[in-house]
Parts: structure tokens; sequence; C-alpha cells
């Protein structure tokens, strides 16, 4: 999972008047209290507007939704009121950095942002494909559901001698086909499938929806709903002349690793499914490992660490407890929780917040949010056991993210209570979240690393894909 703040990606526009100059992405890092913490605006035109999201990498944090952006006389305003945010900053006569202030409830601090190209090809990654000796062909499909269309890129062998064809299923948070992570400048899936393409297996990946091309509301939308975009591309390519006969799979990282066993229990031409740092323990277990291990490799105070896990585990028992209790009384009662149990913080801990009040309702409202409460309830272990294709489930032994070693173990104990023997469990040691090989794990490391996705672990997988048969 690569954001911490489970926010919906809604992107709220302002009329303005703007040059061209403040387009792109800007790049900078904040300074609290000698922490550093990377920050980015994404600045895009939209008709007449511009519209603004934030990422927060160093917190697994992206495409937070703004809801000003305004430039004008070489000043950049943008707001976020649900996280009580501001950033205002003056654009240098060059063009290429925006000195300002960034703040946060009664929180202030100077930031300089940097305009970064994320496409030249000084920023390109290694694994990143310059050329390519294979067929790349722009796809639509449609949700019929729903009523919204997905944007997509499949990737076929030149060769025509190919048996096997995969669809990439992104984790949360908006992201578009190439699992693009802002500022850390990685596409997952473009090097993904590219690779496995070079190796006989065709691939399509596509724009989330409300990402990129394709259409489609993210704001209500849950896990079960993107289980229904994925299976629309499973009967996108199972109407396609030239895929008759193929084994269709699924390869899913970390959400996608949840919604791919999904789509498998509920769609009979999936022939095999991938689940790369795919969730196998209970959601609210597998949040507070997370929590923790980030915690402790960022060393938090254990204190801090403990005052934390007792409010998130309060919170999400109630969740779990009272799945029929209206959206505002949810949120009424999540509320209440807050307020109890932050009284009883480390004042250390409390002073990190900020404006308490302010706090609490941003995060009161991120856990009761349609796609985080749906998140909480979620047990992998009933979707898990209902699996009889082949599976492949494979995690990094220093994933701080989702754990290697309790939720391989959880895929393992799920597949075997109902009775699927067709399957392959494997530790990656020394890798992370992003199957980069790594030192920590901590997702503060992620754009340190130029390895976009392990080699041997898409060797490992393309090999198993290509010994599955009908």
């Amino acid at each position: 999972m690569k954001k911490s703040l489970s926010l919906t990606f809604i992107i709220c526009i302002v009329s303005i008047s703007y040059g061209q100059s403040v387009i792109g992405k800007w790049s900078g890092t904040l300074d609290i209290q000698g922490q550093k913490l990377a920050i980015a605006f994404n600045v895009e035109e939209n008709g007449d507007a511009l519209i603004a999201t934030l990422d927060s990498p160093d917190q697994g944090a992206f495409g937070i939704p703004t809801d000003t952006c305004i430039f004008d006389a070489h000043q950049l305003k943008i707001t976020a009121k649900q996280l009580q945010l501001t950033f205002e900053g003056r654009l240098t006569k060059d063009g290429d950095k925006i000195n300002g202030n960034f703040n946060q409830g009664p929180m202030s601090f100077p930031l300089v942002l940097i305009k970064t190209e994320d496409d030249t090809i000084e920023n390109r990654r290694p694994q990143e494909p310059t050329t390519i000796d294979y067929i790349e062909e722009e796809v639509t499909f449609k949700n019929l559901t729903e009523n919204h269309t997905l944007s997509g890129t499949l990737t076929i062998p030149k060769t025509g001698q190919y048996n096997h064809v995969v669809v990439l299923i992104s984790g949360s948070g908006p992201q578009d086909r190439n699992s693009f992570i802002p500022l850390f400048n990685h596409k997952p899936f473009l090097v993904l499938s590219d690779y496995l393409t070079r190796n006989a297996i065709a691939v399509l990946r596509y724009d989330d929806r409300g990402v990129g091309k394709s259409t489609g509301d993210r704001a209500p939308a849950t896990s079960a709903d993107y289980a229904g975009d994925a299976s629309s591309a499973v009967a996108y390519l199972k109407g396609r002349k030239d895929m008759n006969g193929m084994l269709i799979g699924l390869i899913g990282h970390s959400e996608g690793g949840l919604i791919a066993p999904m789509v498998a229990n509920s769609n009979k031409d999936v022939s095999f499914i991938v689940l790369l740092a795919g969730p196998g323990i209970p959601i609210p277990e597998l949040l507070s490992l997370q929590g923790r291990m980030i915690a402790e490799a960022d060393s938090i105070p254990q204190a801090d660490i403990l005052a934390n896990e007792d409010l998130t585990s309060a919170c999400y028992q109630y969740i779990i407890e009272n799945p029929k209790l209206s959206p505002d009384k949810l949120k009424s009662g999540v509320h209440k929780i807050f307020k109890k149990k932050i009284r009883k913080f480390p004042e250390s801990f409390k002073n990190k917040l900020g404006d308490i009040d302010n706090f609490t309702t941003n995060q009161v409202n991120t856990l009761t949010s349609p796609w985080m409460t749906y998140f909480i309830r979620f047990n992998p272990f009933d979707h898990l056991s209902k699996v009889t294709c082949p599976v492949l489930a494979i995690n990094g032994s220093l994933d701080l993210q989702v754990s290697s070693k309790e939720n391989l173990e959880g895929i393992r104990k799920a597949l075997e209570f109902g009775g699927n023997e067709n399957f392959k469990i494997k530790e990656m040691s020394g890798q992370n979240h992003l199957f980069q090989t790594a030192t920590t794990g901590s997702p503060s490391e992620y754009k340190t690393i130029d390895e976009t996705f392990n080699e041997g672990t898409m060797t490992l997988i393309a090999d198993w894909i290509r010994s599955q048969r009908h």
C-alpha cells in the first residue's frame, strides 16, 4: 500500500489566471524539528483552471486532494481545507523555483519548491525501457456495471508465440497504468510489463478509475468496486479474437493482491493469480504491524507507538462491530474514541500533532471514508480460502507495509484450508514493498534506490506464469 493517509482522490477546481510556467511537478523538503519530510505538488491545467494534488512520499501518501490552486502575478497559493493546509510562494524569475511557506494548522515552515521533470532522460530510472521490440496498443474497455471507461496499454510479444496474458492490478491510492510513484520517479508496472512482454507474456495495464484517461468516480469506491474494474479487464481480453485460447491471469500488488482473489472467485475466465505483497491477515492486524514497523524504523519513541496503537485498535474495533451504523453515526462514534484516547497521549506526542481538533477531524474523516471502512472490515482469508486456481504469492523480507512473514503465512493457511494444492509461496530476501533491493525497507528509502523492480523477482514471476497450462 502506497499511502498511510487513505484519502479519496477528489480534485476540486477553481477558476484562475495562470501562465504555463507553473504547470508541472514541484518538489521540496520540509524541516520539521530536524525531521526531513519530502513534499511535492502536482499542478496541471484543466480548461480554464488549475488543479493540484499533494504527495507526501515519506509517509507513503500520494494524490492528496487540494481545494484551490491559484497562480496570479507570480504568486502560487494552494489550499487543502480538510488538512488545514496552505502553501503560498513566489515563482522566481527563471521559473524553476518557488520560495514560500507551508502552513498546517498553527504550524508554519519555510518551503522551497524546485520544478522537476519526471519524464526527462536524465530522470529516467535505469530499468525503464527506451526502445521496445513488441506490439504496444492503446485500448479502452467498459465497466458495464458502473458505466465508466478504463483506458490502458496492451503489450503483446511480436513473435505471436505466447500463451499467457495478464492484467496488472495496482495497490491503494490513485495510480496510472505504470503505477507511477510521484517524486520517487519509479514506474513499477511499466518495468514489469516490459520485462514480461519481452519474455513471451502479453500484459494489460490500465489507469485506475478517475485517473489519467480513465473515467469513473473514486469518491465512493471500495476494493469491491476496483475488483469490478479488474474483472472488466478480463472480460475485455476474453472478447479479443487474438487472445482466443490464451490463459488469462491477474497480477495484483498490495491492495491489488487483495483484489485478485476476489476477481478469481467471481470470474471463471481467470486461470491463475500472482500476489505481490498481498494481504494475508485481517486488515486491522496488518495496519497495526505496518504502523509499528515503520515507526520503529523511523525511531519513534515506544510510548508514542503504544499510544497510537491503543487509539487505532479501538477505532478499528468500533468500525468492525458497527457495520449497520449510518456514515454520520459511525463518524460520531469514532470521533468520541479519538477525543477520549488522545487525552491520554504523552504530552510530547500531542505537541507533534499540532492543533488537536484539526488532527482529530482529519483522521476521523480518513478512517470513516467508504474505502477505509470497507478495508478495515476486510478479512483476506474469506476470499483466499475459496481460490481454486494456481497461486504465486511473494513478498520482500524488508517489506514494512505488508509484513512478509505474517502475510505469506496467512495466505498459505487460507489456501490450504480451502484445499488448494497448486500454489507457490516465496519470501524475497532483502527486498522491500516495491520489490527493490533495500537496506531498511522504510518508504523513505524508495526514492534513493535506482532499481525499480528486482530482475530476479521478475524472472521468478515470468517463469512461474509460463509454467501454467490448460
